[in-house]
């Protein structure tokens, strides 16, 4: 297994890809750089005259990138993608790829903090060089705000509890590593699911560090302005808020789902919908890549 592919394994590889119907000459975005499993599978379909420009703001992912005249890649948030496109000149795109999955890369690392499975400093910022960390986020935030990020982020029946926990924790000392905040939630999570109420506070944390939610809302109002009528977006998404936010955006051209109808009756999006049903990974890629267990593949194109 190469470097890039130890980085992360891709889900939903070629359906993905393959949702964008590639025109050799267009050119192409890859929001979510990572291991560059979907840059290398859309570079493949692309000619001499295509051009594939890619984001990543982790400093990691810099590493995995290619030397090839037709692709690009920008260390930034993909939420400032029509900023940068602007900047060198290009008024529309093709298509869009978005996994919006962490890479593998990031939960298996112990110094960046993502995972309950590893002792580690709680860090979870994808980009090192800004924001705060989860450790600040944990002791500074208020019972109530921390209450939210677990309920909302988390969808955490006990937020409020865990919340308490926290802010009673820390009068004593700071919270700095993975294993301080397990032994704080160790209390919420009966042996039957542990792992699951581990996650779920793991992945709340995560998802305010990053701004993740607002990120995405932001990236997908860019594409919609760059796309071209007719190219298409890809986006894999693995937990519930994320599809939503797509799926109702897909649908409805907003993020509450709100369903506009013209005068006869018509609705009023500014998508086509290339899947009605979500894509979910076959049993085979489930087997060989169980972290793609929980991935949706929503694929749209533009009116």
């Amino acid at each position: 297994m190469s470097e890039a592919e130890a980085y992360h394994i891709p889900a939903l590889l070629v359906e993905s890809v393959e949702g964008l119907q590639i025109a050799p000459s267009g050119i192409y975005l890859d929001v979510t750089f990572g291991g560059g499993g979907h840059s290398r599978e859309m570079l493949k379909r692309l000619g001499p005259e295509g051009r594939l420009i890619a984001f990543d703001q982790d400093e990691d992912a810099v590493k995995n990138a290619f030397d090839d005249p037709r692709f690009m890649l920008v260390r930034s948030n993909f939420r400032y993608l029509k900023n940068f496109l602007r900047y060198y000149g290009i008024d529309e795109v093709d298509g869009v790829m978005a996994d919006l999955g962490v890479s593998s890369h990031h939960f298996d690392d112990s110094s960046r903090g993502f995972s309950f499975r590893f002792q580690g400093d709680l860090d979870m910022r994808m980009n090192r060089m800004a924001g705060m960390s989860a450790a600040d986020i944990l002791n500074n935030y208020t019972a109530e705000q921390l209450a939210d990020i677990f309920y909302h982020f988390g969808e955490l029946r006990s937020a409020r509890a865990i919340a308490s926990a926290i802010a009673a924790y820390r009068t004593t000392r700071r919270i700095i590593t993975t294993g301080q905040l397990l032994d704080i939630l160790q209390p919420f999570t009966g042996r039957d699911k542990e792992k699951k109420v581990l996650a779920q506070a793991f992945q709340a944390l995560r998802i305010e560090v990053n701004g993740e939610m607002d990120a995405l809302r932001e990236m997908l109002l860019r594409s919609l302005e760059m796309l071209k009528p007719g190219g298409r977006i890809s986006v894999i998404s693995y937990h519930s808020l994320e599809d939503r936010l797509v799926k109702n955006f897909f649908r409805s051209g907003n993020f509450e789902g709100e369903v506009i109808k013209d005068f006869y009756g018509n609705v009023e999006t500014p998508f086509e919908l290339v899947n009605r049903k979500v894509i979910v990974p076959s049993e085979e890629e489930q087997r060989v890549n169980p972290r793609s267990r929980s991935a949706k593949l929503r694929i749209a194109k533009k009116r």
